[in-house]
């Protein structure tokens, strides 16, 4: 297998550690990592996704940001910037969650399109600003229901205007 199949391999695995054996999963990534490049975005972007799913948003927000440094793009530097955005919103950073996400709203769309929303909506209650969050989730919501994709489109519109 290769490096990104074994690192698939790990994360498949990732519900079988219970939560007082974090670090023996965060040791699997780890030793991933070390066989990577120093400068590979790609190591960073896994230590900050298992600290994440550990529940380590704190540790998780410098590797993110250090991800995206060294150039993590296309679908994974999107991922990154969902969870970053979400890991500061953990940390009491929710304004700079939105000021990342805010610009991926008009990027390719792609499967992250709804996470981008989600993600972009929690920051924004954590705000204050419940109706435009709740207006990007229904926008979001809408097109997957099996009737009123258009009433619910038009009601996320409605709770924007003044």
């Amino acid at each position: 297998m290769d490096w990104d199949d074994r690192v698939s391999a790990a994360w498949a695995t990732f519900d079988r550690y219970p939560e007082e054996e974090a670090a023996d999963f965060r040791a699997v990534i780890d030793a991933l990592v070390a066989e990577l490049p120093d400068d590979s975005p790609l190591g960073p972007f896994e230590q900050a996704c298992a600290w994440d799913s550990t529940g380590h948003s704190d540790k998780a927000v410098p590797l993110y940001r250090e991800a995206l440094a060294r150039g993590l793009d296309g679908y994974k530097g999107r991922r990154a910037k969902i969870q970053l955005s979400s890991s500061l919103r953990n940390v009491g950073q929710a304004k700079e969650g939105v000021e990342l996400l805010t610009p991926e709203l008009d990027a390719p769309s792609d499967e992250l399109d709804d996470a981008v929303r989600a993600t972009l909506a929690l920051c924004l209650s954590s705000l204050g600003r419940d109706r435009e969050g709740l207006a990007l989730v229904l926008g979001a919501l809408a097109p997957h229901l099996p009737r009123y994709q258009r009433s619910m489109a038009n009601y996320a519109r409605a709770l924007l205007e003044p």
